[in-house]
C-alpha cells in the first residue's frame, strides 16, 4: 500500500509558517537531495488554505506530467478553477488513493488537513526538517485541538552547515505497532543517527 508522507520544514517552536504565512526563515541547505525526495512521490494533497498562498504566488496548483496536485476544500467553487483537481471528502479520497497502484502520497499542506487525514487513521509518516529558528507564534504543525498520536523514529539527520535537523518517524496504530516499516528504505549518504543514537556513516 503507498504510504502518505506528511512532512517539510518546521520551527524549532513547531510552526510550519509564520504568523502572517511567511517562509522566509527556511534555510535550503546544499546537502538535501530534493530533487530525490520529490522522486518517491506522484500525487500531493493540498488544503485550502495553503492552496490560496500558492495561487497568490502565482502557482496554481495544477497537475503536471507524472504528477497529481489534489486541493481538499468544501468551499472553493471547482468552476472557478477549471485546471485544479478540487475535492471535498479527503478521508474518502485518500482512502482511495492509498488502495491504487503508484508512488508515495505527499500531504503537502498544510496543518488542518493533516489533523484530519491523522484522525482518519489515513497518515502513515512525518518528516520534518527542523529549522534552527524561534518564531513565536504562526501556524502549528499540527493545530488544536487533536488527537494524540505516538510515533516511532525511523530516521534522523543532522544538517550541520545549516544546523537543520531531518526526522522521520513512523505513526504508530494498534495492528502496525510492532511492524518493521523501515525494510527496505532508501538512505541518503552522509552522516546519520539512527533510533538508539548510534551515528552511521557509508
Amino acid at each position: 500500500m503507498r504510504l502518505v508522507r506528511y512532512g517539510g520544514a518546521m520551527s524549532l517552536d513547531g510552526y510550519i509558517a509564520g504568523p502572517n504565512g511567511e517562509y522566509d526563515w527556511i534555510v535550503m541547505d546544499p546537502e538535501i537531495d530534493f530533487g530525490g525526495i520529490m522522486a518517491r512521490f506522484d500525487t500531493f494533497l493540498i488544503g485550502r488554505k495553503t492552496f490560496e498562498v500558492m495561487h497568490r504566488m502565482g502557482n496554481a496548483g495544477k497537475s503536471t506530467p507524472g504528477i497529481q496536485n489534489i486541493v481538499f476544500s468544501r468551499t472553493l467553487n471547482p468552476a472557478d478553477y477549471p485546471k485544479v483537481v478540487i475535492e471535498s471528502d479527503a478521508a474518502r479520497v485518500v482512502s482511495e488513493l492509498r488502495s491504487k497502484p503508484g508512488k508515495d502520497i505527499a500531504l503537502f499542506g498544510g496543518g488542518e488537513l493533516f489533523r484530519s487525514l491523522l484522525a482518519a487513521g489515513l497518515v502513515d509518516r512525518v518528516e520534518v526538517s527542523l529549522i534552527p529558528v524561534l518564531l513565536g507564534g504562526g501556524i502549528p504543525l499540527l493545530p488544536s485541538p487533536a488527537h494524540r498520536a505516538t510515533l516511532r523514529l525511523i530516521e534522523q539527520r543532522v544538517y550541520r552547515k545549516t544546523g537543520t535537523v531531518g526526522l522521520e518517524y513512523e505513526i504508530l496504530r494498534s495492528q502496525k505497532a510492532t511492524s518493521n516499516s523501515g525494510a527496505g528504505r532508501r538512505r541518503d549518504p552522509g552522516e546519520r543517527r539512527g533510533a538508539r543514537g548510534d551515528t552511521r556513516r557509508p
